[in-house]
Parts: structure tokens; sequence; C-alpha cells
């Protein structure tokens, strides 16, 4: 009595495929947050083997309207090639480790 038919989420797993396979950086910033966003939704979706057919459905429909609500960057457009890291902390710490090693190697030859 208490059998359940699991729903099917083929289309489910192609939706998070195709979103997984796009570039962030083709489109807008604030359009691929919501893609991201729909696209974790739907992994727990995908994942949950007590998952509902309705919350597959939902999952299927919430993450096809983020992926049809996609804009491209516009020419022009900066915004999407700005980095937000800063790597000049690696030359600092590579060059420390240069000196350090300088240092011990000076410091090796004056105690022989």
């Amino acid at each position: 009595m208490n059998l359940r038919l699991k729903p099917n989420k083929d289309l489910l797993a192609d939706l998070i495929n195709k979103a997984n396979g796009l570039n962030a950086a083709s489109y807008t910033a604030k359009t691929w947050a919501v893609v991201e966003n729909e696209v974790i939704k739907a992994q727990a979706v995908l994942e949950d083997p007590e998952a509902s057919e309705a919350e597959v459905k939902a999952a299927e429909k919430a993450l096809t309207k983020a992926l049809e609500g996609l804009e491209l960057v516009k020419a022009g457009d900066t915004t999407a090639s700005i980095k937000t890291g800063d790597n000049g902390l690696v030359g600092i710490f590579a060059g420390l480790t240069m000196l350090s090693l300088a240092g011990l190697s000076l410091l090796r030859r004056k105690e022989d």
C-alpha cells in the first residue's frame, strides 16, 4: 500500500548539465546568479531519493525559466570581465620565500 513510483529525473539532469556547460562570462552577472541558484536547488532535488514528482517538475520549471532568462553580455560592457581576486600576495610570498632561502644558505655557509 505504501508503494510509490519514483519520478523520472532525466530531464532535470539534462537541464543541470546544460547549465553547467554554459560559460558564465557570456551572460550578465544578475541573470547568471539566478541560474546558479536554480542549479543548486535542482541538484538537491536530483540527489534526493525521496523527491516527489511535483518537486522534480517544479525544479525543472524553475531551471528552465532561469535558463530562458539569461541575457548575453552586450558588446562594450566591461562589467563581466572585471577580476575580483587579487594575485598580488602571491608575488610577495614568493619573494619572501626566495629571500628566506637565500638567507638560510648564507647562514649555513658562515657556520661551515
